[in-house]
């Protein structure tokens, strides 16, 4: 049934034509990747991501059964140079420790795919999906499937000539990682079919553009994140508002080429770190501002203010995490509120562009 929907004096708001349940199953995936996206900072932080030495899709899913398999697991871990110059003497105890750390998150990564995968198949078969959204889930699927090529690609950065995985390649691993997220948020938000009374104005191109740079100095600020992380640079300068007494660290420029330090000093990459949370900060609370003042609608601005608050908190507890030089419960907890601002992000980017847009049923 085609049925018009008048927007007289800005008194209904309609949000799409979606599906309850496809949107439920949406937010439960997103819900699983921002669980991998916290799994993943543990494994970083344990230092466990180069405890399983092979990439098997398939069979690595089946942990080790017997003390025999645990030996042999254990064995090849003992090949590399994490075992031979960071963990020698290691016991099996402590082996097992960080393997169950890397099988979980492989596992989680299996499961998520799963999880979205059969579901998307049944939705689609049935007809619930609206015109355009299977080739975007469709693609969503292929990134997951791309995320666990580059999951081992990191891996392999860590099993010859390194203590460690490169830190442009955990990066990369990363972002991908909130890209998803970030996607499944926004695909989910734009499932829902609801009218509500409401009053205010459309969002103006200017505030979308904003919002939408917003969200891209949230994803700049995740690779930042993602090469502290990667050169374990959040364990030294532990002190704020300055780095050890400066604001710029003397060894800022500390490698050859020089041009490489933003990628490789440790000094450095906080710095960049620390520099970028004051930018987003700043123009998160210049936006937020400008924009309550303004008579928008009701979820463009209640949004902008979860956005405002989920900054500030963030920022907050990065400085915490730093001071108390990244135990793994703040290291944690910092890692999943990154991943909650791109959500508050993603989400007030979606209001500006879907409130107050009429749709026909």
């Amino acid at each position: 049934m085609t049925a018009t929907i008048a927007a007289t004096n800005n008194q209904v708001e309609a949000n799409g034509h979606g599906n309850v349940a496809v949107a439920l199953w949406l937010w439960i995936v997103a819900g699983l990747v921002f669980a991998m996206i916290v799994v993943g900072g543990a494994t970083r932080l344990t230092d466990s991501g180069l405890s399983i030495t092979e990439w098997q899709p398939l069979l690595g899913a089946i942990p080790p059964l017997s003390e025999a398999d645990w030996l042999i697991a254990f064995d090849k871990y003992r090949q590399i140079p994490e075992y031979q110059i960071v963990n020698k003497g290691m016991s099996l105890e402590a082996f097992k420790f960080i393997y169950w750390w890397e099988w979980s998150h492989r596992f989680l990564g299996r499961i998520i795919g799963v999880a979205f995968a059969l579901p998307l198949l049944w939705f689609w078969m049935r007809g619930q999906l609206r015109r355009g959204l299977p080739i975007k889930l469709v693609g969503v699927l292929a990134l997951g499937a791309l995320q666990g090529v580059i999951g081992w690609y990191m891996v392999k950065s860590g099993l010859a000539d390194r203590v460690d995985v490169s830190q442009y390649r955990l990066a990369l691993h990363l972002t991908t990682a909130f890209l998803i997220f970030g996607l499944l948020v926004w695909l989910a938000r734009d499932q829902g079919a609801r009218l509500v009374p409401v009053t205010g104005e459309a969002a103006t191109p200017s505030v979308r553009t904003a919002a939408a740079a917003i969200v891209g100095l949230v994803l700049l600020q995740v690779v930042l994140g993602a090469f502290v992380a990667g050169l374990k640079a959040g364990l030294i300068y532990n002190t704020w508002p300055d780095m050890n007494g400066a604001f710029v660290p003397s060894d800022y420029w500390s490698t050859t080429p020089a041009i490489l330090s933003v990628f490789e000093s440790h000094a450095a990459v906080q710095f960049n770190h620390r520099m970028t949370a004051y930018l987003l900060g700043f123009v998160t609370l210049f936006y937020v501002w400008f924009v309550v003042r303004r008579p928008y609608y009701d979820r463009i601005r209640h949004s902008a203010i979860v956005l405002a608050v989920a900054v500030v908190a963030q920022m907050i507890i990065g400085i915490w995490t730093l001071l108390a030089q990244v135990p793994l419960s703040l290291g944690l907890l910092h890692q999943g509120g990154g991943a909650l601002v791109l959500a508050a992000a993603v989400w007030h980017l979606h209001a500006t562009h879907r409130a107050g847009v009429i749709s026909r049923n």
